[in-house]
């Protein structure tokens, strides 16, 4: 599945629109490398995504076409969530 699609199914974004503009930004990270919004997932991949003052890196546990808004929470990990100070 593509990394956009992933993190809209998943609830960690909105839209699939915003996902991309990380990923033309270089503000999103698929295995330690930067991603395009057609960078395909699968599970045991590790993303992490910078927003304004956050960063947070999680873990693909599972890869689903549709889930509810419960379920969500079941496809992936948060290891690591932390805010960006600025200088």
């Amino acid at each position: 599945m593509r990394i956009d699609k992933y993190l809209k199914v998943a609830r960690i974004l909105k839209r699939r629109v915003v996902a991309k503009e990380l990923a033309e930004n270089g503000r999103l990270f698929l295995n330690g490398r930067a991603a395009k919004a057609s960078s395909e997932v699968k599970p045991g991949d590790h993303i992490r995504i910078l927003f304004g003052h956050r960063e947070i890196e999680i873990a693909v546990l599972e890869i689903r076409e549709q889930v509810s808004k419960q379920e969500a929470l079941s496809l992936y990990e948060v290891i690591e969530e932390k805010k960006i100070l600025e200088v």
